[in-house]
């Protein structure tokens, strides 16, 4: 049984009024437990609608979202209770921090849950070791952070529930680039230490290659394309066709063969490339 299903899921923004706008038709869709998902699609695709529906922030115009096999939107009760089951890390995610201090923050979840402060203590810590957040920053104002640590904190404080299925929409959003490598690196980290269901919205193609395992493609309000790395991006021409980029190692691998070098077509990522040309170099093939 998969983790999560929409069946037919669609939903329209100020339905009935001149403002109308479609922004999910029909998806179809199923998760597995463990699976490492990456969303990608422009801006206004759907992607990020899509995931508000995981764990009912925002209910479906038509269509269902099954978590474990039960109808999320069955009941308010049961709606908020899988909020716990899944936790959404939005967009900028430190500009919802409020609390006094860091400790309090992340463990905002793990208290609403009604655990006991011995549980709350060890998920805070737990969650905190996860991405990085030292204990001596434990008692500082979020507001004293840096926008990396910031960023850290608010991804603990969901990691802090031990959601089952884990969906981040574009969480390293405005990060320099070592900090968009140390949080993605947490995230793998938490995935495989954990075996929680991930799905990731990004924009960066390299990320999204690197790290995921299965890849969707949203283009307005449509899921148009579902597979593999491999299978995504062995399609580059259909990607450029919907506008969107291809990894750099992709774009390459295709412009090596156009020079009659026969790099494999599973080049997705820098390694593999790297990998690639080395095997060329010892086979003695020109480059």
């Amino acid at each position: 049984m998969p983790t999560i299903k929409t069946q037919a899921l669609t939903h329209i923004y100020s339905q009935g009024s001149p403002f109308e706008s479609i922004a999910l038709e029909n998806i179809n869709i199923e998760i597995s437990q463990g699976e490492f998902v990456g969303l990608i699609g422009h801006t206004g695709s759907g992607k990020s609608t899509f995931v508000q529906h995981l764990n009912g922030l925002l209910l479906p115009t038509g269509g269902r979202v099954l978590l474990d096999g039960v109808d999320l939107n069955s009941s308010k009760k049961l709606r908020h209770e899988m909020r716990f089951k899944v936790g959404l890390v939005f967009q900028y995610p430190e500009y919802q921090l409020f609390e006094d201090t860091v400790y309090k923050d992340i463990s905002f979840g793990p208290r609403n849950m009604k655990l006991s402060k011995a549980e709350i203590d060890e998920r805070v810590r737990e969650a905190a070791g996860f991405v990085g957040v030292p204990e001596e920053i434990f008692e500082k104002s979020p507001l004293e952070l840096s926008g990396g640590q910031k960023r850290r904190v608010a991804i603990a404080g969901v990691i802090a529930m031990r959601p089952s299925v884990l969906v981040l929409d574009e969480p390293t959003a405005g990060l320099d680039p070592e900090g968009c490598e140390s949080i993605l690196k947490n995230i793998c980290d938490y995935h495989e230490a954990t075996g929680a269901t991930i799905i990731l919205v990004s924009h960066s193609m390299e990320d999204i290659a690197r790290y995921a395992s299965r890849l969707i493609v949203f283009v307005d309000g449509h899921a148009v394309m579902d597979g593999s790395p491999e299978e995504i991006f062995s399609q580059a021409d259909r990607l450029r066709t919907i506008g969107l980029d291809v990894p750099v190692a992709t774009d390459i691998a295709s412009r090596l063969k156009q020079l009659n070098i026969d790099v494999p077509d599973c080049c997705y990522t820098i390694p593999q490339l790297k990998n690639a040309i080395l095997s060329l170099k010892k086979e003695g093939t020109p480059c």
